[in-house]
C-alpha cells in the first residue's frame, strides 16, 4: 500500500509491530537512513528475496528507496512471499522530512 509520508509517519508510530526497511544501494544509505531502519539492497536481486523470504511475516513493513519506485516493487515481491502488510513511502527518502541517522 502507498502511503504519502505523513500518513506513512503517523502510523508507523502508533504500530507496535512495525519494521522499517531500507531497500537502497550501500552508496545511498550512506547519506543517512530513517532511524531503525533495516537495509536490504533490492539490486542484490536473488539475494535479496532471500534475505526478505527470511523475516518475520507477521510484522508491518515500511519500505523506502530514494524515490518511491524501487520500495513499491519491494511490497509487490513481498507480498507475493507471503507478507500482508507492507507500506510503501511515496515520494521516498528524497522527500523525507523526519529525523535521519548516518550509519557508521
Amino acid at each position: 500500500m502507498d502511503l504519502l509520508q505523513n500518513d506513512w509517519i503517523k502510523q508507523l508510530e502508533e504500530d507496535k509491530n512495525a519494521v522499517v526497511l531500507d531497500v537502497r544501494t550501500q552508496e545511498e544509505i550512506e547519506l543517512g537512513v530513517i532511524p531503525n531502519a533495516i537495509h536490504i539492497d533490492i539490486y542484490k536481486g536473488q539475494g535479496f528475496i532471500y534475505e526478505v523470504d527470511k523475516l518475520d511475516k507477521t510484522k508491518n513493513y515500511y519500505v523506502y528507496c530514494k524515490a518511491g519506485g524501487r520500495s513499491a516493487q519491494a511490497c509487490a515481491v513481498m507480498n507475493q512471499l507471503g507478507f500482508e502488510n507492507t507500506y510503501n513511502l511515496v515520494g521516498g527518502f528524497s522527500q523525507w522530512q523526519g529525523e535521519v541517522v548516518l550509519i557508521e
